[in-house]
């Protein structure tokens, strides 16, 4: 008599699996045994940009530093502007940004001021050349231009003194530039966070190699997604690249990766196939804290440590390891990083197609998000199989289907994660 079996959970389940850890429960757990990797980098200002400030920067001069114009036009007083009619004002001389008018306005009196000149003495109100008429020597102002307009006060952006940027910030163009303005040279950052990865599997071809694909076989494009996501977000690859499906050999992989890195990404061979290793060396020689995940795709998704370093297996089609990464690994490294800000920001749109979905699971589908009569809208980019990666190439946003989603309409309201934001 044939004995009765009970099936392994998969991703084709419809709904609701009991052993599935939430998202968002899995997510919490993995970055709750977290926190920034010590040791920092006196990191010139140049060289800075990606890395995370380990301390706050306090601002050692004004911004601006001066009161200054914020127009092109006419700098005098604002007790002088007229109260009907209109007022005449002597001319008595030009100020330009980086030479300065050197007297001082008295009334009835106005100075020629271009954007970014320091207001000269005495002058509180720039009318803007646009406003005004030149007769000779004479200004010819109008009835109601508004006192004190078109000034920019000294330390109205920061004041010496202000943390400009806190601990945890990471540099992006416009910290840099803001750094700059305040004349700061060098930054105290967190050290790179390091990271190893690999690929597993008897099939796989190194794109390196030259070698043409035998029966059964296909190019690893697991390994180059990652270090190119890896590389993005400013952290230090060590590529180990492709360990055959052996125990040992994953054994190996493990223990070289977690060797000096602060974290250890594999890609497949999580799953419950004889031939995947991953997780059952995960679970023999490290700590695991979650392995099968309620998403779509991603669900054979492993955490955990091995030895010092944070371990992620994920799952070997190359959408699902995409998906992993941006949902999973990307928020453990801004973690490890020392980053304030974990995770990137959703909006809800209206979506254009109609998606197939089952209650149960978190679904990230992609999408192509444009914009139709002045609206934001969203569309599928087509079968959202996790093997098909030209839907990544295609897309530029996830859509973020919640558990309690079913099938959506065309019209009805979902949650976007756009590419853009996940660096």
């Amino acid at each position: 008599m044939t004995e009765p079996f009970t099936p392994q959970p998969s991703c084709a389940d419809p709904g609701d699996i009991p052993d599935l850890m939430p998202v968002s429960e899995a997510r919490a757990a993995m970055l709750a045994g977290m926190a920034a990797v010590s040791g920092v980098d006196a990191v010139p200002l140049p060289d800075a940009l990606g890395r995370v400030l380990a301390e706050d920067v306090i601002a050692p001069i004004d911004v601006p530093g001066h009161d200054n114009s914020a127009m092109d036009g006419f700098a005098l007083r604002a007790d002088d502007l007229p109260r009907g009619g209109i007022g005449r004002f002597t001319l008595v001389g030009e100020a330009w940004a980086g030479r300065p008018f050197s007297g001082t306005v008295q009334a009835g009196q106005a100075v020629k001021v271009a954007t970014g000149a320091v207001m000269p003495r005495g002058a509180d109100t720039v009318v803007i050349q646009e406003r005004v008429r030149v007769d000779g020597g004479v200004l010819e102002v109008l009835d109601g231009e508004r006192a004190l307009a078109n000034v920019r006060a000294a330390g109205e952006d920061t004041r010496a003194g202000d943390v400009a940027l806190a601990a945890g910030t990471r540099l992006m163009p416009a910290e840099i530039g803001y750094l700059a303005s305040l004349g700061v040279r060098s930054v105290c950052a967190r050290r790179r966070v390091r990271v190893a990865f690999f690929s597993t599997g008897d099939e796989l071809v190194s794109v390196e190699s030259g070698q043409p694909l035998q029966p059964g076989q296909v190019y690893d494009s697991n390994r180059h997604s990652l270090r190119a996501a890896l590389e993005t977000l400013g952290v230090e690859v060590r590529d180990l690249g492709i360990v055959v499906d052996d125990a040992a050999a994953t054994e190996a992989a493990f223990h070289t990766a977690a060797s000096d890195a602060d974290a250890v990404v594999a890609t497949g061979g999580a799953s419950v196939s004889d031939a995947d290793h991953v997780a059952a060396t995960l679970r023999a020689h490290g700590r695991v804290t979650f392995w099968r995940v309620a998403m779509r795709p991603g669900r054979p998704l492993a955490s955990g440590r091995v030895g010092d370093a944070h371990f992620f297996g994920l799952p070997g089609n190359p959408v699902a390891t995409l998906v992993s990464y941006y949902q999973f690994v990307l928020p453990a490294l801004k973690r490890l990083m020392g980053c304030r800000e974990l995770m990137s920001p959703t909006v809800t749109v209206r979506c254009g197609s109609a998606l197939k979905k089952s209650p149960g699971r978190v679904e990230y589908q992609r999408g192509v998000m444009t914009w139709a009569d002045g609206e934001p809208i969203v569309h599928s980019t087509g079968r959202q199989g996790a093997g098909r990666l030209s839907s990544m190439v295609q897309a530029n946003c996830f859509i973020v289907l919640s558990p309690e989603q079913a099938a959506i309409s065309p019209g009805d309201w979902v949650e976007v994660q756009l590419f853009e934001g996940l660096i």
